[in-house]
């Protein structure tokens, strides 16, 4: 039973380091003047350096190639939900923050990455590698942009409500079988002495 909590923790600890891998080479790529011939070493070099052993790898290469296949509608979004702040105005660090987590917001796949999910991880990335302000900045422009897509899937299970139904189907998965007072499981306990 408690192996499913901890599995799900170590899957947002996973994520959470292929976000902060992704954003590090997005801010690498941007910093270096954009050049997409570049992406994917600086990629492979990061997730060396920063992931090694990291089973999320697919994950990081995709949240990367699909932000950038999206990237000039994710811009003009950032600059219509933050009109006072331009793209080039923003802190490299927090430009690509909101970048990831727009992708993961208006394109990702809801079930996998729930929109509330993607908006908390962008935060937290901000607060551990942004400026003071960061954390509130990404909040704002994402929240805004929520708002106004009418927040999809605000209604989904959070992971911690997954993991119980997942826990609560593997019990009565167990109790599958057996009698009110246990017989099913004392003849099948029979059948296997005989059998030895």
């Amino acid at each position: 039973m408690s192996h499913v909590p901890c599995f799900m923790s170590q899957i947002v600890a996973s994520r959470h380091l292929a976000r902060s891998i992704a954003m590090q080479s997005f801010y690498e790529w941007d910093f270096n003047g954009k050049d997409d011939s570049k992406l994917e070493s600086i990629v492979e070099k990061n997730i060396k350096e920063f992931g090694p052993g990291l089973e999320e790898i697919d994950f990081i290469k995709r949240l990367v190639s699909e932000t950038i296949k999206n990237l000039p509608q994710i811009d003009k979004i950032i600059e219509k939900a933050a009109p006072e702040w331009p793209i080039n105005q923003i802190a490299i660090v927090d430009r690509n923050i909101l970048r990831i987590g727009l992708y993961e917001l208006l394109f990702g796949n809801h079930e996998e990455v729930p929109p509330k999910v993607a908006i908390n991880e962008s935060i937290e990335i901000a607060k551990n590698f942004g400026g003071e302000t960061s954390g509130k900045f990404v909040n704002g422009v994402l929240g805004t942009v929520y708002r106004e897509i009418g927040e999809p899937g605000k209604d989904y299970p959070t992971r911690a409500e997954l993991a119980k139904k997942r826990e609560e189907e593997e019990e009565v998965k167990k109790e599958e079988g057996k009698t009110v007072d246990g017989s099913e499981e004392k003849k099948k306990k029979k059948k296997n002495k005989l059998a030895d």
